[in-house]
C-alpha cells in the first residue's frame, strides 16, 4: 500500500470513531489500550493564574488547557495544548480534534513526521492540539533512547539562556508586587500597548536595573510614536521590541525596523516555517512558540531556518504547565532570548520540569524525553 492510500484510509478510519463527549472536567477520554500501538488519552485542565494576565487588548484570570498522554508498551509520553486566544482554538476544538485521531494504527513513535502528515489530513489548523500529540511523541522517543531532546538535537544544556519574567499590564501596586516576585530573574518582559507604558517602565526602573524587553502585542498604531518609544526604551536598558504593530502592517514595521535603535521581533506575525522566510526582510528576529507552530518538530525547523537567514531566535510560550514549557526549553540552547515563564504564572502545575537557577534555564539533564514527571 502506498503512503497516499495509507493516509487516506487512516482518515476514513479515524472519522468512524465516535467523538468523546466533553463531559465532566478531569475525566480522561480514552480508547481501549492496544499493545504495541500508540494509545492516546486526554483530559481538560483549566490553568489558574496567580495574577490577571493583562495585554493591550485583552485580560484573563484562567487559561483553558488540555493534558495529553500517549502510552506505548508501558512508556508514557506527556503532552499539552494551551490555547492562544488569537488563533481561535478552544478546549472544545482541541478535544474534538483529538477525538478524531486514531493513533493505534501506528506501531512506531519514531514516525513523528508521518504522524504530523496524518494529523494535517485529519484537519487543517488545530496547532495547539497537534502540539500536544507532538510533545508526547517526543517524550516517548526520548525515553526509548534514554536521552533528553536537547542532546538528541546535539545541543548543550549549558548554552541555555536566562529566561525573562513577564510583567503584565496592571495597576502600579500590582506591577510593584510582580517586580518584587521577579527578583530572582535577570530579564523582565514588560507588556505594553497602553498610554501609561512609560509610567510602568519608570516604576520598574525605580526598583531594578535588570534588562527589560518590550512586548507590545500589536498595540501601537503610530510609527512616529513607536520610534520615539524605541529610542526612549533603548535609553532605559531595553533589549528589543516585540510585535509593535498589527501583524499585517508590514509597511510600518519595515520603516520602524530601518530606523529603530532596537531589534524588532515578530510574534503574532510568524507561526510556521514558511512565515520565517516570508518575514525575513521585515523583522530582526522571531518568537517561536510550540502552541503556535504545532510542537517541537516544527519549532526546531523554524529555529534552524531563522539562524540560516540571520534572524535572532526567541523562544516563548503561552500560559502553560511545566510539561510544554520544559519541552520548549529543550530547544533553548539555540535561542538568543527565552521567555519561558508560563508555568511560573499558574498555581496548579501538575508537573515538575525545568528549574530557573539565578535566572538561567536549567534543564533536568538526568531525565530522558522532554524532562518532566507528574507530581
Amino acid at each position: 500500500m502506498d503512503r497516499r492510500t495509507f493516509l487516506r484510509n487512516s482518515v476514513l478510519g479515524a472519522a468512524a470513531v465516535t467523538l468523546v463527549p466533553l463531559g465532566l472536567r478531569g475525566q480522561i477520554a480514552k480508547r481501549a489500550m492496544k499493545p504495541g500501538r500508540l494509545n492516546l488519552s486526554f483530559t481538560p485542565h483549566e490553568l489558574h493564574l496567580r495574577h490577571a494576565f493583562n495585554l493591550a487588548k485583552s485580560s484573563r484570570t484562567v487559561t483553558p488547557d488540555v493534558l495529553v498522554r500517549i502510552e506505548f508498551d508501558g512508556i508514557i509520553g506527556y503532552g499539552e495544548a494551551s490555547m492562544p486566544p488569537y488563533l481561535g482554538e478552544s478546549e472544545k476544538s482541541v478535544c474534538n480534534f483529538l477525538s478524531q485521531l486514531d493513533l493505534t494504527q501506528f506501531n512506531d513513535p519514531f514516525r513523528i513526521g508521518e504522524i504530523h502528515r496524518y494529523m494535517d489530513i485529519v484537519s487543517n489548523g488545530n496547532y495547539a492540539a497537534k502540539c500536544a500529540v507532538d510533545i508526547a511523541l517526543h517524550d516517548i522517543v526520548g525515553k526509548i533512547t534514554g536521552q533528553p531532546w536537547h542532546r538528541m538535537w546535539g545541543l548543550s544544556a549549558a548554552d541555555a539562556p536566562c529566561t525573562s519574567f513577564t510583567i503584565g499590564i496592571d495597576t502600579p501596586e500590582v506591577v510593584r508586587q510582580k517586580v518584587q516576585e521577579a527578583s530572582p530573574y535577570r530579564v523582565l518582559k514588560v507588556k505594553m500597548g497602553l498610554d501609561r507604558d512609560k509610567e510602568t517602565v519608570e516604576l520598574i526602573r525605580s526598583m531594578t536595573d535588570v534588562p527589560i524587553c518590550a512586548d507590545v502585542n500589536q498595540g501601537w498604531t503610530d510609527r512616529k510614536m513607536a520610534l520615539d518609544m524605541c529610542h526612549w526604551l533603548a535609553d532605559r536598558g531595553c533589549l528589543f521590541v516585540e510585535q509593535p504593530f498589527d501583524k499585517t502592517d508590514v509597511k510600518n514595521t519595515m520603516w520602524l525596523r530601518e530606523h529603530s535603535p532596537l531589534p524588532i521581533i515578530a510574534d503574532e506575525a510568524v507561526q510556521l516555517v514558511d512565515d520565517v522566510r516570508r518575514i525575513a526582510d521585515v523583522y530582526d528576529g522571531i518568537n517561536i512558540k510550540l502552541m503556535k507552530c504545532g510542537g517541537m518538530h516544527q519549532a526546531h525547523e523554524m529555529a534552524v531556518v531563522a539562524k540560516a537567514l540571520g534572524l535572532k531566535v526567541m523562544l516563548g510560550c503561552m500560559t502553560e504547565t511545566s510539561c510544554a514549557v520544559t519541552a520548549a526549553a529543550q530547544l533553548a540552547p539555540m535561542a538568543d532570548w527565552a521567555d519561558l515563564d508560563g508555568n511560573l504564572l499558574i498555581t496548579n502545575d501538575p508537573f515538575d520540569g525545568l528549574k530557573i537557577v539565578d535566572g538561567k534555564i536549567t534543564l533536568p539533564s538526568d531525565r530522558p524525553g522532554i524532562g518532566v514527571v507528574e507530581i
